[in-house]
């Protein structure tokens, strides 16, 4: 009895995905609800389980290719099976490898044999010299003369699986310089030069490119072997690696696009004195950490900060929808987070009646989850209002881009000391910039710059958010 391996229903407005992994593989064990397969869509990574305990069998979608919700991506029959690839089957490669070893130890045989007929036949020419010394010289001379020294004409102590490459790739032997036992061409040197013919650097490739009275173009080189899509080297050892996006990217790319084309974004900035975060965080830190389990980071007092600011200007809370303005009476605050696969923007729901623990604990969660690609859609839909901390990567200042339909977003960056103005007197204070990148077309120039201004006010003096002031 068989099981069938499916592709599982995406979220909604999402159609396609790509396999990007097989966690197991033909011939292999797997239990109930284990992890086979991961399935990258342009929103989240998603996790194929197995239906059913059973040896994994028929594989019927590579890592790479398209899916569709339902489509059939290996099967699992009963019984147990062994780790690695299927036992009963060779793969191509393997069938390649010992085709080719087989091949070289028939050459060898035939070296052998040649040597042990070289072997009589050299005590025949011995006694020879002696009887015509000067006929034979006299020979020697003239097969020097016909044959260069290192070169072996024609394919006849070519190893079978030399001559094969060589027939595959439709080479003239003569044209390799071989480094084998009497200038005999090996594997190695076969390699060797199609490498080179690939970047363009051998006579052979250039007379193929040469026109009368123009040198081709340098893209010529990366178009000789056009089926070599990942790796284009062009002339004179300039490598180039060609990968497909990702469809995570490729999602990122579009949003920041439409954001930009869409959207009538303009930044403010200001900048902000952390010296009583930085005090407060330090003087309770330790004891922070020992009651959550968890340490008291910057951004709790950023998103604290921001949902007090957005009640005091909806606006910034607010969306456009055509040509209505969708006032939202919740605070919904999306916090970027960086992963090998892109940006994403998890959500923390009903920031204003989350803790200080709270938010980072949830903050904790969605940056592991998200570098393991476990995030799920619930996580990334929504939001009324980003925050993202460039500062973590040494970013002094930057203007953010909106995250769509968002119409605002706050961007954090690096803290550094500086000499500021106090009461007539210049003293050195932690200072961070702040920019807020805003849409023109709901948020008035007045109504950014004093959002702004109260978020600075609320990181100068913690105790008016704690006290609700």
């Amino acid at each position: 009895m068989s099981a069938e391996v499916k592709v599982p229903q995406f979220p909604e407005s999402v159609e396609e995905g790509t396999l990007t992994s097989w966690h197991k593989q033909e011939g292999d064990s797997v239990e109930r609800d284990e992890k086979v397969a991961d399935i990258e869509t342009d929103k989240i990574v998603l996790e194929v389980s197995a239906p059913e305990a059973g040896v994994l069998s028929g594989i019927e979608v590579k890592e790479g290719d398209s899916v569709k919700p339902g489509t059939v991506l290996a099967r699992i029959e009963s019984g147990e099976g062994k780790s690695g690839k299927t036992p009963e089957k060779k793969s191509g490669a393997e069938e390649s490898d010992a085709k080719e070893a087989e091949d070289d130890k028939n050459a060898k045989d035939e070296e052998d044999q040649e040597k042990e007929r070289s072997g009589g036949e050299a005590a025949e020419e011995q006694a020879a010299k002696k009887e015509e010394p000067d006929e034979k010289v006299e020979e020697s001379r003239e097969e020097a003369e016909e044959k260069p020294a290192g070169k072996e004409p024609g394919t006849a102590r070519l190893s079978p699986a030399v001559r094969r490459m060589v027939e595959e790739h439709d080479l003239d032997v003569n044209e390799i310089d071989g480094t084998g036992r009497g200038g005999v061409v090996t594997k190695g040197d076969v390699l060797q030069y199609l490498d080179k013919r690939e970047a363009g650097d051998t006579d052979v490739e250039k007379e193929e490119k040469k026109e009368p009275e123009k040198q081709a173009a340098p893209e010529a080189a990366a178009s000789v072997r056009p089926e070599a899509k990942s790796v284009v080297s062009a002339g004179g050892g300039r490598p180039e690696k060609r990968v497909a996006m990702s469809r995570i990217r490729a999602r990122i790319a579009e949003r920041l696009v439409e954001a930009q084309q869409t959207a009538a974004i303009l930044t403010t900035f200001n900048e902000v004195n952390m010296q009583p975060i930085v005090e407060l965080r330090n003087r309770y830190k330790e004891q922070f950490e020992k009651s959550n389990g968890v340490k008291l980071g910057f951004m709790s007092f950023f998103v604290k900060a921001a949902v007090d600011a957005l009640k005091q200007f909806p606006v910034v809370n607010a969306t456009l929808d055509g040509k209505d303005m969708v006032y939202h009476g919740y605070y919904d605050i999306g916090v970027a987070v960086s992963t090998d696969r892109g940006l994403v923007v998890p959500i923390l729901r009903d920031a204003d009646q989350q803790s200080y623990a709270d938010i980072e604990k949830n903050i904790v969660d969605f940056a592991t989850r998200a570098r393991e690609g476990k995030l799920g859609m619930d996580d990334l839909t929504g939001g009324t209002f980003s925050i993202t901390n460039g500062g973590i990567f040494g970013s002094l200042l930057s203007t953010p881009i909106l995250n769509p339909p968002q119409s605002a977003i706050l961007g954090m960056h690096q803290i550094q000391e500086r000499p500021v103005a106090e009461e007539g007197q210049v003293v050195i204070r932690p200072v961070m910039y702040l920019a807020l990148s805003y849409d023109h077309r709901i948020i008035d120039g007045r109504e950014a710059v004093q959002f702004l201004v109260a978020i600075k006010e609320n990181l100068e003096d913690p105790a008016r958010t704690l006290l609700n002031l």
